[in-house]
């Protein structure tokens, strides 16, 4: 709660914090319209390959040309202005920054560059789930080592639903689900990037103001985006997926405590201390009243009869047996809110989320019958969607991680809604992203194995 004096008594005695940003897209641009105005961040550098878009965003959001004119890293530090280069290297090794935010959402990139990072001593902040949901125990015990942050990212909806679980947790709740609110039929699981505009109802006159990415849209419309951010919660908190991954059950903001408790007392869930999506659509395509399909929440169980009574003295809303509440916040802001996690790390020496295990992944899953020598085309796209499972389960199966997907090349047919494992796909070995992903199956394979010794 004292983050900002923190942040304040850190610049009067060393300077403000010195940050470098790799991507500037629409997350990068809102917190870079959030850090023009802070006397405690000094963006030192802005890395993209495409410099003439990275600059039009700092334009865009607030930055007059002069602050962004620095010639070099150097000069940048020197006169406390900011360079745009397309060398994210020379970003991550420059001495003087501080903390890296990774927001380029390539999960092969941002493998390379949170390693880089954490290996040259900086604290990185992953905006980039889907790095992090395919390598992040790793990155996270790398950093450990190292001695530096790394952190999920304040703001996006990981982080916040972290935040409530942890909440909960210290308080003495028994933490019952967890998850977001998003827009989900059955159907979308098989939308691609010619439908997607279609189920979003958007207008050719709207997709012609902006920037629309159909890629990006349909990832967040097939599932896919929900269960990578869910893999990332899961790890983060503890929380196991259900054997079926994810259910999408319509809730309300009142009907969470009734939905998110197990099926055994009328709920969704077929366990507890899980993952879950709130669907702002019944499943007739109608909208749920008051959903919360821009928010994050956690259900919980009090655990003593008199908490229980507090919960009916105080107005808490909760189901019908009194005992599960809910908690949730409506909505987030995302790159508005990234500062958070920076003064998180360099003050305090936290992160605003990481993994501590690995229990969550996303399996790579056919859209349609796939067949041998087609090539996938990854998130978003026209071959496979993202499914959340167990740990355990994708090891078992070898599953492909969604985040190699996009160009691995099939050597085998794949039926719809089947699991593509490593045995499917041709894929290049030797690139950086698929050591650091065997690297973790490796060591989960083995810890998994020993728990399950253990447990027998």
């Amino acid at each position: 709660m004292n983050l900002f004096s923190l942040m304040q008594q850190r610049t009067a005695a060393s300077g403000p914090v010195r940050v470098g940003v790799i991507g500037a897209g629409k997350f990068a641009s809102m917190f870079l319209t959030q850090a023009v105005g802070s006397p405690t961040i000094h963006v030192v550098g802005v890395a993209d390959i495409n410099v003439p878009k990275a600059k039009a965003a700092l334009d865009r959001t607030g930055w007059p040309a002069e602050r962004y004119a620095a010639a070099s890293l150097d000069e940048a530090v020197r006169t406390g202005g900011t360079a745009v280069i397309d060398d994210s290297t020379a970003l991550i090794t420059h001495p003087a920054v501080e903390v890296i935010l990774e927001i380029t959402g390539n999960p092969l990139v941002g493998t390379y560059h949170a390693v880089t990072a954490i290996d040259h001593g900086k604290h990185v902040v992953m905006v980039n789930v889907e790095a992090d949901c395919m390598v992040g125990p790793i990155l996270q015990r790398r950093a450990q080592e190292k001695g530096v942050i790394y952190s999920m990212a304040y703001g996006d909806q990981p982080a916040l639903i972290c935040e409530l679980v942890d909440w909960c947790r210290m308080v003495g709740f028994d933490v019952v689900a967890a998850g977001k609110g998003t827009k989900y039929l059955p159907e979308y699981n098989y939308s691609t990037p010619d439908t997607v505009w279609d189920y979003y109802g958007f207008t050719d006159e709207q997709l012609a103001s902006g920037d629309y990415n159909p890629k990006m849209f349909n990832s967040f419309l097939d599932g896919t985006k929900s269960a990578i951010e869910m893999a990332a919660v899961a790890n983060g908190t503890g929380l196991l997926p259900q054997e079926e991954g994810l259910l999408f059950p319509a809730a309300s903001k009142d009907d969470l405590p009734t939905v998110f408790r197990e099926q055994a007392l009328g709920g969704s869930l077929s366990r507890r201390g899980t993952v879950e999506i709130a669907s702002s659509m019944y499943r007739d395509g109608t909208e749920v009243p008051d959903n919360l399909r821009w928010g994050v929440y956690v259900t919980f169980e009090a655990v003593t009869d008199y908490a229980v009574q507090c919960f009916a003295e105080y107005g808490v809303h909760t189901d019908a047996t009194g005992r599960y509440g809910s908690l949730y916040r409506p909505y987030h802001m995302i790159g508005l809110e990234l500062g958070v996690s920076i003064a998180a790390a360099v003050t305090r020496g936290e992160a605003t989320g990481a993994p501590t295990g690995f229990r969550g992944d996303v399996v790579t899953t056919a859209k349609r019958d796939l067949r041998a020598g087609e090539t996938l085309d990854g998130e978003g796209g026209y071959t496979v969607f993202g499914k959340l499972a167990p740990a355990s389960k994708s090891l078992k199966h070898h599953a492909l991680p969604l985040g190699l997907a996009h160009g691995a090349k099939l050597i085998r047919d794949v039926p719809k809604d089947a699991i593509v494992s490593w045995n499917d796909v041709e894929l290049d070995e030797s690139q950086f992203a698929v050591k650091i992903r065997r690297q973790l199956e490796t060591e989960f394979r083995a810890e998994h194995a020993a728990l399950n010794t253990a447990a027998n």
